[in-house]
């Protein structure tokens, strides 16, 4: 029998950045047999699969507008769902919430005896909030409008935290965040998440003889720690005949602030880069060098084209070192500067590196990731009920 499951998620699922991740998720459990009942604020694109989609904040081309009302649509959002899920309790298994849109749905999940996950796409939000700040402050640079510290939102995430009954981490740093805020280890539950194999893949053919090519993709340069990574490259040999491409947004106040970084020859300003698939495919390396991350997805596209991740501890343990990626602590310049270095001047080096990442990424495409997650559905259903017995 499957698994029933209602996925809850306040945005426009189909849309950018977690709404996208959120998508990926419902056609994976749909591919891996689940059965989905899917109440999103709204649809941006059509989900495969042929889940039973029943969004909150729209109806056939009419929306309510999400600028009009700010975080409100997602407590608008959250109250509709614990609403229809009073009528729901003997046809669903278990329920999967996002923050800030869930608190009413995951009392009313407890209430009923479902059992219910929330996704961690982040670290603790107390935790995020601190590392922004702390390294915004030491550079003088405003933090991203996303990790501006707010009470209110802190708030509510923290009371959807305790309301859950298990908390899925996509990475063992997000793990680690929890518990190190006094989080039992048994309400973590871990998953992955993945990349899209149609859009992300190597070149058929190398052309070994181009520019040592590195590149960075994000949209929140200080979190993502491309100063770090600004810093690591300027100090490695690559920069004599190398390139380092950053595709993203950077605000002024980044710019102001890496002026003399940015402006060096071997340094390319791409802005929003439309084609990153291509992007991965034609560079040798990622640099990733974040403070904070959930799941550093990009490392994964990276993997998946057949691009080797240099990147933090902080991104995702799927980047394996000296295996498909090289990995270093978080603000380590000076070995994020020697790995740069080795690839630059070990073709050979790096060719293995390669050939690891191609190798290890069928396991790590979206179709697996929904596999895993309905297996962790699975384990989530059996642990509660076990509990409940026990109780």
């Amino acid at each position: 029998m499957s698994i029933r499951v209602l996925y809850s998620f306040g945005s426009k699922i189909g849309a950018d950045r977690i709404c996208y991740t959120a998508w990926e998720q419902v056609k994976g459990l749909c591919a891996a047999g689940a059965d989905v009942l899917v109440m999103p604020g709204a649809v941006h694109r059509q989900i495969p699969g042929n889940p039973d989609i029943r969004p909150t904040l729209a109806c056939g081309k009419l929306r309510i507008p999400y600028r009009l009302l700010g975080r409100s649509a997602f407590h608008l959002h959250d109250w509709i769902v614990a609403r229809r899920l009073e009528n729901l309790s003997d046809q669903i298994d278990i329920v999967h919430c996002w923050p800030s849109s869930s608190l009413e749905t995951l009392r009313t999940a407890k209430r009923l005896g479902i059992p219910a996950v929330l996704e961690r796409q982040n670290a603790h939000t107390r935790f995020c909030y601190e590392m922004a700040s702390r390294e915004g402050l030491r550079l003088g640079i405003p933090v991203h409008p996303e990790y501006i510290f707010r009470h209110d939102v802190l708030d509510r995430e923290e009371a959807e935290f305790a309301a859950s009954d298990y908390l899925l981490c996509p990475s063992e740093f997000t793990a680690q965040s929890f518990i190190a805020k006094g989080f039992a280890p048994e309400k973590l539950l871990r998953h992955t998440y993945g990349f899209d194999e149609t859009r992300y893949f190597p070149e058929s053919h190398r052309h070994e003889t181009k520019k040592f090519t590195a590149v960075f993709v994000g949209v929140d340069p200080v979190r993502k720690g491309l100063h770090f990574a600004l810093e690591a490259w300027l100090l490695s040999p690559a920069i004599k005949d190398g390139m380092f491409l950053i595709a993203g947004e950077i605000g002024s106040e980044f710019k102001t602030r890496f002026k003399k970084e940015l402006a060096n020859p071997s340094v390319v300003q791409l802005g929003f880069c439309k084609d990153v698939p291509e992007l991965m495919r034609k560079a040798d390396v990622l640099l990733l060098p974040s403070i904070e991350e959930g799941f550093g997805l990009v490392c994964v596209d990276a993997i998946g084209s057949g691009c080797v991740p240099l990147v933090s501890k902080a991104c995702t343990e799927v980047c394996q070192h000296m295996n498909n990626s090289l990995v270093h602590e978080v603000g380590d310049v000076s070995m994020l500067c020697q790995h740069i270095t080795m690839l630059y001047q070990d073709p050979t080096l790096l060719a293995r590196l390669r050939n690891g990442a191609i190798q290890s990424r069928s396991g790590l495409t979206w179709t697996a990731a929904g596999k895993k997650l309905l297996d962790v559905y699975s384990l989530a259903i059996a642990s509660y009920l076990a509990s409940k017995t026990a109780a």
